[in-house]
């Protein structure tokens, strides 16, 4: 006889109230299996969510949503939340092109409420849904669910130190896999922690401290000196010693077992029943529920699509992170100042190895990217070389960093920024648009901007040892992309390719340049010369570069980034700067840039091929703008 099946039924989390211990269980694992079939086609972030779906569920029926706001901070362990907020029959669809976010979105549904994406805001953001609650009489719950290693980011402290003073009901989830925060010891001490969660416990002592207040004059320091007479009979008598939490002003639960339903929902319970914000500590297993991601729970974190029965990527060529981090560690080997730093990122940013060939030159800092910059600034102060890899969208955090710590005193430090340009499924938030537009912005910063692995490396060599300041080297997701018979990978700042003698150019940099070729042999087919100038340093733009340009009747920019302060946006300054009487047209970014297959995304935007090409017979058959 066939088990009975419970997720296709759940159409919102009031259906899971009335399911018994054993049917969360099931559903646990039906929830699992979805999970993992999903991610397997579509890919995305699997070990995270596989480790919360206990939590996801005790959460769902703790609390009622959507009064209750429950905001995921990264987001990237929002799958099963998802499938248990009336998203079931459209869980196939995520992270593709208009199928649903990777992450929690409020224009998706009316349970998502708050976006996320980058890690280490949900506190600071859910206290302020829990303010606002506050100021409108809206006694519902606020609960804020972060891991372990996103409170690691200095913004999440920064929510617990202004959150901890709060009078109001304000609950924090601390979803660990991996950190060890102190217990209390003696089997006292264990006692009071198990029964202070007992809803009969907490209900005795909300009375008591209610009667207590009414008594005028005496009732409040009556009740004042009992809980400080309470507290000095735990320190002197029970080795009670306040942890962080509680030293910021969080009443602490746990830890807990996060894979266990009934023990989350009773400590979920008391945290309702208590007054003033509260740290509940569950402790949780990554991959859980699929031995491969249980077992390497980083490889398996965020994934391209895979084979179910073995684990294995059905992606699995090399890419620009790659051959990154094996130069850094081919020129570790014989420089002993060069140094590599990540914020929590090391196997998607290609230092695995180098961590464990360097080990005293390796530093991860945890999410904690502005941290990183200043960090990179001070081994520079040191005679180091210390070179930051980082995804472009993660970078955006160190903008004051790389200004004030790094720019400002012309430090040595390189930047290698990953996941440059459109990266795809993930998404508005990881998409890397925008590092070009704020770097251009910062005097004694050099960006390079590689078309192949062997320019990539060659930029990283010129980053180390022939740029001062900060050396910036940006790369896209993935691997190399078409190039011509008669390329040669870039020595200077600029190269030209085709015709010389055509009235059109196109300027472009980076992945860009691959579908700028491709679009010149399409065009040279139909009869059309253009040429193309590749930008390979793009900051500072080489004058002469610029003034070589001004012979061609149409210049067209191409660029994979936002238009406005952009590359493109400055070539064009400095074209008419310098007398240009042709057609400038520039077709960057304009906004953000929803998930989809980067080959669609870039189609979608008017930069692959195909549009490229389409856009140069329409301007030279115009002899105007498009």
């Amino acid at each position: 006889m066939e088990e009975k099946r419970y997720l296709q039924n759940i159409s919102s989390p009031s259906d899971l109230k009335g399911l018994t211990e054993e049917q969360l269980t099931k559903l646990s694992k039906e929830i699992r299996q979805t999970i993992v079939e999903t991610v397997s086609k579509n890919g995305g972030h699997l070990a995270s969510n596989l480790g919360v779906v206990e939590l996801t569920l005790a959460i769902h029926t703790t609390f009622d949503c959507p009064a209750d706001k429950i905001v995921w901070d990264v987001g990237h362990q929002c799958y099963a939340h998802k499938l248990l907020t009336g998203r079931y029959d459209h869980i196939h669809t995520i992270r593709t092109e208009n199928g649903l976010a990777g992450f929690p979105k409020r224009s998706e549904s009316m349970y998502d409420a708050f976006d996320t994406g980058h890690s280490s805001t949900s506190i600071s953001a859910a206290y302020g849904i829990s303010c606002a609650a506050n100021i409108n009489k809206d006694d519902h719950y606020t609960v804020a669910v972060i891991g372990d290693g996103a409170l690691s980011g200095g913004l999440a402290l920064e929510g617990l130190n202004n959150a901890g003073r709060s009078k109001e009901n304000f609950i924090v989830i601390l979803n660990d896999n991996k950190m060890s925060i102190s217990k209390n010891v003696g089997s006292m001490a264990k006692y009071l922690s198990k029964i202070r969660i007992k809803p009969s416990y907490l209900d005795a002592k909300f009375r008591v401290q209610s009667r207590l207040a009414k008594i005028p004059g005496v009732g409040k320091p009556l009740s004042s000196g009992i809980r400080n007479f309470k507290e000095w009979i735990k320190d002197n008598f029970f080795g009670h010693q306040k942890n962080m939490f509680e030293q910021l002003g969080f009443t602490y639960y746990g830890p807990y077992d996060g894979h266990d339903i009934r023990q989350l929902q009773t400590a979920l319970a008391a945290a309702k029943r208590r007054r003033g914000p509260v740290m509940v500590h569950v402790c949780t297993t990554k991959g859980k529920g699929y031995g491969y991601a249980e077992k390497n729970p980083k490889s398996f974190h965020g994934v391209s699509s895979f084979d179910i029965e073995t684990g294995e990527s059905k992606c699995s060529s090399k890419g620009y992170s790659d051959i990154a981090g094996e130069f850094l560690c081919k020129t570790a080997d014989v420089d002993k100042r060069v140094c590599a730093i990540t914020a929590a990122m090391a196997a998607g940013t290609g230092l695995d190895q180098f961590a464990k060939k360097f080990k005293d030159r390796f530093f991860d800092v945890g999410i904690a990217e502005e941290h990183a910059v200043t960090f990179a600034g001070g081994l520079a102060a040191g005679n180091i070389i210390p070179v930051f890899c980082v995804y472009s969208t993660f970078l955006q955090r160190s903008y004051d960093q790389i200004l004030h710590d790094a720019a400002l005193q012309n430090l040595h430090i390189v930047l290698a920024v990953d996941r440059a340009g459109i990266v795809g499924e993930d998404g508005e938030t990881h998409q890397g648009i925008f590092d070009t537009a704020f770097l251009n912005t910062i005097p004694n910063v050099t960006v390079y901007a590689p078309s192949c692995f062997e320019e990539l490396r060659t930029m990283m060599y010129s980053a180390l040892y022939t740029t001062k300041g900060v050396a910036v080297v940006r790369y896209p997701r993935g691997g190399e992309l078409y190039l011509p018979d008669d390329f040669v990978p870039a020595k200077e700042p600029y190269t030209f390719y085709g015709s010389r003698d055509s009235k059109i150019l196109i300027v472009t940099y980076g992945r860009l340049f691959s579908y700028a070729c491709l679009a010149k042999e399409t065009l040279q087919k139909k009869g059309i010369e253009i040429c193309i100038l590749k930008l390979n340093t793009i900051k500072p733009i080489a004058k002469s570069s610029v003034r070589k340009a001004l012979s061609y009747d149409y210049c067209l920019f191409f660029e994979e980034g936002i238009k406005f302060g952009g590359v493109g946006e400055t070539f064009g300054f400095k074209l008419y700067q310098q007398g240009y009487k042709g057609i400038y047209s520039l077709h960057a970014i304009e906004n953000y840039v929803r998930q989809a297959k980067t080959t669609a995304a870039l189609a979608k935007l008017g930069l692959d091929d195909k549009k490229m090409t389409e856009t140069i017979i329409k301007v030279s058959q115009n002899g105007r703008k498009n």
